[in-house]
């Protein structure tokens, strides 16, 4: 009996993994033929301890097979990611850091990478990340899970949060969670290349 619940358990499971990367390949196709994606940005900055948020716009750029950036004002605000090294630029300052030295950004830059091959890369094996469809819109949720209360506390951000719209490919938005509030970069006029 145990064994039956166990094997139907794991039929279940293996089938949801399977419909979800569907899902997620279909909502990303249109980048398997393209080599770069541009779109315009609006970036918006939330602080729990500030009544008004800050925007500011920008461009998005994607390039196969690893690279994405985007670019707020005139190059003095910058989220890059460039194969695993990821650099932030927040007023002329840098970061820099990597999926190799940072957890945080392990599954961020696989999941990235999938999106840029149209959807080849499976990425229901992924521990940390949870996949919703509702409607034309696939949600993609990124909670790290560090290995140590050292690593916890080193972490920059607690959760990544993409949405995707099905019907059209294009990356709706990308909201990234700090312990003081968010920013979150919302993407229109798409063009693939």
């Amino acid at each position: 009996m145990k064994k039956t619940l166990f094997m139907l358990l794991s039929l279940l499971m293996s089938m949801t993994a399977m419909a979800q990367q569907s899902d997620f390949s279909k909502a990303v196709a249109q980048y398997k033929n393209a080599q770069t994606v541009t779109a315009s940005v609006v970036r918006t900055t939330h602080k729990n301890a500030v009544v008004n948020d800050v925007t500011a716009k920008g461009v998005l750029t994607m390039k196969k097979p690893a690279s994405v950036s985007i670019v707020m004002d005139g190059g003095k605000d910058q989220l890059l990611m460039q194969g695993s090294k990821f650099t932030m630029m927040v007023k002329g300052k840098k970061f820099e850091t990597s999926s190799e030295r940072n957890v945080q950004f392990v599954t961020f830059q696989a999941v990235f990478e999938s999106i840029l091959s149209g959807g080849d890369k499976d990425i229901t094996k992924l521990s940390d990340l949870k996949m919703t469809k509702q409607g034309n819109l696939l949600t993609l949720t990124i909670t790290p899970q560090p290995d140590s209360k050292k690593a916890a506390k080193r972490m920059m951000f607690s959760s990544f949060v993409m949405t995707i719209d099905a019907k059209t490919s294009e990356l709706k938005t990308l909201r990234m969670n700090e312990r003081a509030g968010y920013t979150e970069y919302s993407f229109s006029n798409f063009q693939f290349k």
